[in-house]
């Protein structure tokens, strides 16, 4: 069985000391990948991309908004033409592509196709890295630039990870998930993790922001993770307002529920707030979040609420070339 990987909370001079004068800002990851039907296993020939064609009318949503995306580009968006053709013109105005590694279509295929080998932090190094090699070159072919940013598809980092990004030209990971453990399927646990972005073998961590919210908020990922052992343990805490892990993202979180969290983050001095979700979710039918039209139309209702409270709160928009300036290099102006 594959050993787990567990970050371990990074040392106080780890984390990043954004600049005084970057204030409190926001990311809007959009993880740019093909459809497949989430409730059957993954498969190689999961390959179509449709839904990219939402993209262009979403990226002006945004755009009219003031938000860049952050667009997190896997091989079979990297691989099609129309999907280049289609992203090609939206890279203007901060909004940039990155890199998501779905190893399970992601060539080189030496690995035999597992739920341990979905996360790509457990191959072999080598074949860790062939991956990452093919898919860096594929999304500099495509888009005349080479990725800085990076997202592991599943969250699946691993004890190699770092250093092949660092060793590949990336200064950006937003992989990991604080507060989420994925160990019973193989995969990583990343519950001892907090929000605030940290190094790691040169690269600049942007966790996906995850808070804890409710009035026993202060016992967090212990409580959650006891009441997980228990029958209905954790829907309990929720309905009693206890506790409830909220991740940021539209996509099966309700607007209250997101509201509040992002008032918890910025209440705790979390600097740079990471939101996500799937591009397929940009057209019904495609994801269980957005089965249909009314679906998406609370889609766009939950970032109307969340970019007005964002403003609010005097929390603005980010960039990855942003956010990657801002974090500065090893001993840069983002080291502490």
């Amino acid at each position: 069985m594959t050993d787990v990987f567990r970050p371990q909370p990074p040392a106080p001079g780890d984390l990043v000391a954004w600049p005084d004068s970057f204030g409190t800002r926001f990311v809007a990851f959009v993880d740019t990948e093909e459809e497949f039907d989430w409730s059957k296993p993954l498969a190689r020939e999961n390959r179509s991309v449709a839904a990219v064609a939402a993209l262009p009318a979403a990226h002006a949503r945004f755009a009219a908004a003031g938000v860049p995306l952050a667009l997190m580009v896997d091989h079979p968006i990297a691989t099609d033409p129309r999907a280049i053709d289609l992203i090609a013109p939206l890279l203007t105005g901060g909004t940039s592509v990155g890199t998501q590694l779905h190893p399970w279509v992601n060539p080189p295929f030496d690995e035999a196709l597992t739920p341990a080998n979905s996360f790509v932090g457990n191959l072999p190094r080598a074949l860790e890295e062939a991956k990452l090699r093919a898919l860096t070159d594929a999304i500099t072919t495509a888009f005349g630039t080479r990725p800085t940013a990076y997202r592991a598809g599943r969250y699946g980092l691993g004890p190699a990870s770092f250093d092949l990004l660092a060793a590949h030209g990336y200064r950006l990971d937003s992989s990991m998930r604080p507060g989420f453990d994925y160990a019973s399927e193989g995969g990583p646990d990343f519950s001892a993790l907090g929000n605030h972005a940290f190094r790691a073998g040169g690269i600049a961590e942007l966790p996906l922001t995850t808070v804890f919210t409710g009035a026993a908020r202060s016992a967090g990922m212990p409580l959650y993770r006891a009441a997980g052992a228990i029958p209905k343990g954790r829907a309990v805490l929720a309905r009693s307002g206890l506790l409830q892990r909220i991740p940021l993202t539209p996509e099966g979180i309700p607007v209250r529920e997101a509201l509040e969290a992002i008032r918890v983050a910025i209440g705790e001095g979390v600097r740079v707030l990471s939101f996500a979700f799937h591009s397929p979710s940009l057209a019904a039918g495609h994801t269980p979040y957005v089965k249909d039209e009314a679906d998406l139309a609370a889609f766009w209702y939950w970032w109307d609420k969340v970019l007005a409270e964002l403003d609010r709160l005097g929390a603005k928009a980010a960039g990855l070339d942003d956010v990657i300036a801002a974090a500065g290099g090893v001993g840069g102006p983002g080291r502490t």
